[in-house]
């Protein structure tokens, strides 16, 4: 059995929130990069490219946040089962690692009751997603996900009967009636399979993988290459100004579900994609 004080937790938790805010993800960069390079060199969608990956580098030269909306905090912990938490409850470690860093570096405040809509004034509670796993060690990833985003996201409860033409036709589906709202370039989050709750956070999950990662599984890769092929062809483009790159990718999570369904979860994250992520 190994102990680790929930102070570390916290203070991982803080510094995962501050360097998720200010800085895009390596793979996003690339990815953005590769974009632009496949842009006509005086299009809109290739000027479009450009300044978003100058913000970037302003953000992160600056100590910034790279985008205005710094999300919901979402926090995705394996803890291993031979781990022993010390001190705080492990949730409130988390959001307190959450509510001092949004408070230091003045990152905006976002999370309000749903009815009264009062704002919370820190950024808490967090959105925690835990999984026991084997081991002794806790593995965090911090997702902090904007609402323009988000709120573009889908659930379907598909007939099995649908198969993967169904699953893809959902997924160009949901990103064509998106738009332009979600600040594309897109990255697409897929949760294939589970029930209705475990289909929506196999998407979020999904969104924790490095841009333009594969599923190991070859009929998982083949559906994220193909809706990728028909999402890019809508020509929605950078921020909604046309050309060649809707999406920088599609990521697919899998999982049984039940013999008369087929759950399927699209979750939209915007160009910003930022994640983080330590072993503790």
């Amino acid at each position: 059995m190994r102990i680790i004080p929930s102070e570390k937790i916290e203070n991982a938790v803080y510094e995962l929130a501050k360097n998720a805010c200010l800085h895009l993800t390596p793979a996003c960069i690339h990815a953005l990069q590769t974009a632009k390079a496949q842009e006509a060199p005086d299009s809109a969608a290739a000027f479009a490219l450009d300044t978003l990956l100058k913000n970037a580098q302003t953000a992160a030269d600056e100590n910034m946040a790279v985008c205005q909306d710094t999300g919901y905090a979402v926090v995705l912990a394996e803890i291993g089962q031979d781990v022993h938490i010390e001190g705080k409850f492990f949730n409130d470690a988390i959001c307190d690692g959450v509510r001092n860093a949004y408070r230091d570096f003045y990152f905006r405040k976002s999370i309000c009751d749903p009815l009264t809509r009062v704002n919370t004034a820190d950024n808490t509670p967090a959105a925690i997603h835990t999984e026991l796993v084997s081991g002794d060690q806790i593995r965090l990833t911090f997702l902090p996900k904007g609402f323009g985003s988000e709120n573009m996201s889908r659930l379907y409860m598909l007939t099995p009967a649908k198969g993967v033409n169904g699953i893809l036709d959902s997924i160009v589906e949901t990103v064509r009636l998106a738009g332009s709202k979600p600040c594309p370039p897109v990255y697409v989050g897929v949760g294939i399979g589970g029930t209705f709750d475990t289909c929506a956070f196999l998407a979020k999950k999904a969104l924790t993988r490095d841009v333009g990662s594969r599923h190991p599984r070859a009929d998982v890769a083949d559906i994220e290459t193909k809706a990728l092929e028909r999402i890019n062809a809508l020509h929605i483009g950078a921020q909604g100004f046309g050309g060649n790159t809707t999406a920088l990718a599609v990521a697919c999570e899998i999982a049984p579900t039940h013999i008369a369904g087929l759950p399927l979860a699209v979750n939209i994250q915007c160009h910003c994609v930022r994640c983080e992520k330590i072993t503790l």
